[in-house]
């Protein structure tokens, strides 16, 4: 009997960041190495932080959270982001 790999987990890096000012939307692309703790808002000029309890602006604001909370969702993180 062969042990077979564990899956490779599978990252959204895309990420639909809505601002709780004006309600502009806008798809980025989330970095995989660093935490994005500021996100200005290319419509109204807010600069987003992260809310309470959240290590990230995509985790606050975004369709998708970043891709650290991805991979301990999918058990497969060191726990947690940037914090």
């Amino acid at each position: 009997m062969t042990d077979s790999p564990s899956p490779t987990p599978q990252l959204d890096l895309r990420s639909e960041i809505t601002c709780p000012h004006c309600g502009h939307r806008k798809v980025e692309e989330m970095p995989t190495d660093a935490c994005q703790f500021f996100y200005a808002c290319d419509s109204c000029g807010a600069v987003l932080r992260p809310k309470a309890g959240d290590c990230c602006v995509f985790c606050s604001y975004g369709s998708v959270p970043c891709p650290p909370v991805q991979l301990e969702r999918q058990g497969a993180g060191a726990g947690g982001c940037c914090r």
